[in-house]
C-alpha cells in the first residue's frame, strides 16, 4: 500500500499497533507496519532495556514510542508532586473503601520487595517529569514517532522531537482537538473514537474520523474499534491515511496480558466494557468486572483525579493481579484491564503477525467489494 503514511513512515501497511508488550511492536513492525511500545509504566532502565531489544529484532524497520503527558497535573505550578506529597493528600476514606474491597474478595497481601509503579526519583506515573527522561531515551535511540497520549504535547516535547528529526503524534477525541495539537506542530493525528480502549473520549469513530480529517491538514490515524479490514477500510473511506490499534494485541500470543485477564477478553462480547474512572482517574474504557462495580455502586466514593486514583489503588492492582491466577477466587472476579469494544471480536489467540496479515486480507476483500458494486 501507498500514501502519505506509509512513506513518512517508509512502511508496507498503515497499521500501527500500540501495545505495552515489545514483543508485540517487534512482530508487527517485523509484519510491515509499525509497532508503537507504550512507556508509561516502564522504568527508565527498562525502556532502555526494550528499545535496545526491539532495535536489534526490527534492524532498520520504523517503530514508535508512546509517552503520556498531561496537560494538567497535580501541582505542576509548583513543578510536579512528587509520589509522596500526592499519597498525603489521598483521603482516608478512599484508602478505607480500597482495604474493604480487597478484605471482602479474599485478596492477599504481597510482599513488601514486590515492587511498586513509581520512580527511584519519587516521581508519579502519568506526570511531565515522569515523562521527560523516557523522551529523551525514546530520541536517544531510533524512534522514528513519539506520541503523547493524553491531551495536546508540550511544546517542550514537540521541539525537541523535531530537533531530533523525528514526528510527532497526538490522540485526540474532538476535531477541536486535533485543531489545537496541529497549531502545537503535531506532524500525525490519531482521531480516536469512543469504542477505544483505554482513556477515550464520547464521540463514536464513525462520526468523529471525517470531523477530524476536515479539521485539520495533516494525515489522521483512524482508532477505536479498529481491529479487523473491514473496520480499516471504513476508516479509510473516512478519511483516514491509516489506522491505530491497541486492543486487538492484547489477545495475541506474544501479549503479555495476565493469563485471567486474556481469557475474559476471549470470552467477552463487545457490550462488556465500561467507560471508568476507577483505574486512572480519568475516564478510560475497560473490561468490567467486580472492579468496575465496586466503584459504580451509589453510596460508594467517586474515584479520584489523576494521578491519585492510580496512587490509590497501585498496591490493590498488585495484589489483584498476583492472586488472580486462582480460577474462581475473589481477584480473578476483581481482574480487569483497559480494552476497546473490538474485545467482542477478539475470540482467539494468534501471533501479532497473523493479525496484520489477516486485517490486509480483509481490507482488500472490502475495497474490492465496493469496487465491484461500481462497476457498470
Amino acid at each position: 500500500m501507498q500514501n502519505q503514511v506509509t512513506e513518512m513512515f517508509d512502511i508496507e501497511f498503515p497499521i500501527f499497533a500500540f501495545s505495552h508488550c515489545r514483543d508485540v511492536v517487534a512482530a508487527v513492525s517485523k509484519a510491515g507496519g509499525m509497532g508503537v511500545l507504550g512507556a508509561v509504566a516502564h522504568s527508565d532502565e527498562q525502556l532502555e532495556i526494550d528499545l535496545n531489544w526491539i532495535e536489534a529484532e526490527i534492524g532498520d524497520r520504523s517503530y514508535g514510542v508512546d509517552l503520556i503527558i498531561p496537560a494538567k497535573y497535580l501541582g505542576d505550578d509548583e513543578g510536579g508532586y512528587s509520589s509522596q506529597q500526592i499519597q498525603q493528600l489521598i483521603p482516608a476514606e478512599h484508602r478505607a473503601f480500597v482495604d474493604d474491597i480487597l478484605a471482602r474478595y479474599g485478596v492477599p497481601d504481597v510482599p513488601d520487595d514486590d515492587g511498586r509503579l513509581m520512580t527511584q526519583t519519587g516521581d508519579a506515573t502519568f506526570s511531565a517529569n515522569r515523562a521527560a527522561p523516557q523522551l529523551e531515551i525514546a530520541l536517544a535511540h531510533k524512534s522514528r514517532f513519539l506520541v503523547n497520549a493524553l491531551g495536546p504535547p508540550p511544546q517542550h516535547m514537540v521541539d525537541r522531537v523535531k530537533e531530533e528529526g523525528r514526528l510527532v503524534g497526538a490522540l485526540a477525541g474532538k476535531a477541536q482537538h486535533a485543531e489545537r495539537h496541529v497549531n502545537a506542530g503535531v506532524d500525525v493525528i490519531i482521531a480516536q473514537g469512543s469504542e477505544a480502549g483505554g482513556h477515550t473520549g464520547e464521540i463514536g469513530t464513525m462520526v468523529l474520523i471525517p470531523e477530524v480529517v476536515d479539521a485539520v491538514d495533516v494525515p489522521v490515524l483512524a482508532a477505536g474499534g479498529i481491529g479487523r479490514g473491514r473496520q480499516m477500510a471504513a476508516s479509510m473511506a473516512l478519511g483516514a491515511q491509516g489506522v491505530w490499534c491497541g486492543s486487538v494485541w492484547l489477545a495475541t500470543e506474544e501479549a503479555e496480558t495476565h493469563p485471567a485477564v486474556k481469557e475474559k477478553f476471549l470470552a467477552a462480547s463487545s457490550s462488556d466494557t465500561i467507560r471508568s474512572r476507577s483505574r486512572t482517574g480519568k475516564h478510560a474504557r475497560m473490561l468490567k468486572s467486580a472492579w468496575t462495580e465496586e466503584w459504580e455502586k451509589p453510596g460508594n466514593p467517586d474515584p479520584l483525579g489523576m494521578p491519585m486514583q492510580p496512587m490509590l489503588i497501585d498496591d490493590a492492582i498488585r495484589r489483584i493481579d498476583r492472586a488472580a491466577f486462582t480460577a474462581g477466587s475473589g481477584a480473578e472476579k476483581l481482574a480487569n484491564y483497559f480494552v476497546g469494544q473490538i474485545v467482542g471480536n477478539m475470540n482467539k489467540s494468534k501471533p501479532a503477525a497473523q493479525v496484520v496479515l489477516d486485517m490486509i486480507d480483509e481490507f482488500i476483500d472490502a475495497t474490492q467489494a465496493l469496487s465491484r458494486q461500481l462497476e457498470t
